[in-house]
């Protein structure tokens, strides 16, 4: 039996590249996967995406999902994908960012529809689709405004979608509806995955990557304050103590593929929540972890606010040195490709329980879990090893 096919839109973000690395890396098990290709917006090099070298990798970069005719859309693809026709799962993690919400939704609508409708005119041999939606579909993004008397924790993938005002305005739903009615017919599964926060490595920058800015910022705060210096929690005590489930990339990649490769068609276009392990954890309990690893000691919060932005602002003198001494890529503390003010928004807003039900993935068959370092750890490694940080 030949392996398997994968394609991935978006391979360079930062859950796309961990499931181009898993894949690489031979999860589940040697011999399932025959070819990899990582589609990404902009130019990445193979030495630079810290992926293995390997002959089953083709990086394919530029295409523009929103260019052209849908049939331009097909003809672009098939000459810059080479064995197309033999792709036969597409896990769907492009994202692009607009301040202006509404032209947000409506890419973000129309990348989904012309590059499935792609993939199947394209490729005979498609058994998969996955899109990767998020917490957001329980209305966790509405902060204060997040719906307590229909949905509530643990968040389960059975609880109802969000009402009007906010359906509307969550592109999610418009997604989800036209991939039900395209792939009714058609003999290929899909689903969609539910990550909360990405705790994951990202090689060429990040509109949002919380992992990269809290390593950018412990770094400095360890060079500009000293080793063993205490480093208190840049966010509320409300969000302190307040209930999560992180997602790291690497976990979602596990899952996602895991539920690529074994659900039965009788679950055609299920949503289910991806996480790290099935009891959540607070920062009360994760910072001093995060902090340890730097060489700090993590403590509450203090009194007077501290921002992670301002701190990095600050300090940029200091981050110029440590980029000169360690060799770092220059510019990463403060690139115009962050969106800065988004680790604010991360630390302080989301100050209310937001726990998972891992009940229904955990229920297909997958066991693993990981702890806080485990699953944080390999993101600082990484940036370390792409220099990305001292």
């Amino acid at each position: 039996m030949p392996g398997k096919s994968a394609l991935i839109f978006g391979a360079s973000g930062v859950t796309g590249w961990a499931f181009v690395n898993e894949i690489l890396n031979d999860y589940p098990k040697k011999g399932v996967w025959d070819q990899v290709h990582a589609l990404t917006n902009r130019p990445l090099k193979q030495e630079d995406s810290l992926w293995p070298k390997d002959p089953r990798l083709n990086i394919v970069s530029g295409i523009d999902l929103l260019k052209g005719t849908q049939e331009e859309l097909e003809k672009t693809i098939k000459s810059q994908v080479k064995d197309v026709e033999k792709v036969t799962h597409v896990y769907y993690l492009a994202y692009k960012a607009n301040k202006d919400l509404q032209q947000e939704l409506e890419d973000a609508v129309d990348m989904f529809k012309r590059s499935t409708i792609a993939l199947d005119h394209l490729s005979p041999a498609l058994e998969f689709v996955v899109l990767q939606t998020g917490a957001k579909m329980y209305g966790c993004h509405l902060l204060e405004n997040h719906p307590t008397d229909y949905i509530h924790v643990p968040l389960s993938e059975d609880q109802p979608r969000l009402k009007e005002p906010y359906h509307d305005m969550l592109f999610y739903h418009p997604q989800l509806d036209w991939i039900t009615s395209y792939a009714a017919s058609k003999k290929w599964n899909w689903c969609d995955t539910r990550p909360d926060i990405i705790i994951g490595f990202v090689p060429n920058q990040n509109f949002y990557s919380l992992a990269t800015v809290l390593g950018i910022f412990l770094s400095l705060y360890r060079a500009v304050e000293g080793d063993g210096a205490t480093c208190p929690f840049p966010g509320t005590n409300k969000s302190w103590v307040a209930k999560s489930n992180d997602s790291c990339s690497d976990m979602i990649a596990r899952q996602t593929l895991h539920l690529s490769l074994n659900l039965p068609a009788s679950q055609k276009g299920e949503g289910f929540n991806v996480a790290d392990a099935k009891k959540p954890e607070s920062w009360e309990t994760k910072w001093p972890k995060l902090c340890a690893y730097f060489g700090l000691k993590g403590t509450a919060p203090p009194k007077e606010p501290l921002e992670v932005r301002k701190y990095i602002s600050e300090h940029l003198d200091d981050w110029a040195k440590l980029e000169k001494e360690h060799g770092l890529k220059p510019g990463i503390a403060d690139s115009d490709l962050t969106f800065k003010g988004f680790e604010y928004f991360l630390l302080t807003q989301f100050d209310f329980d937001r726990q998972y039900d891992m009940t229904k993935t955990y229920g297909t068959g997958f066991t693993e879990e990981r702890s806080v370092m485990e699953a944080w750890g390999p993101v600082f490694d990484r940036m370390r090893q792409g220099k990305l940080m001292p």
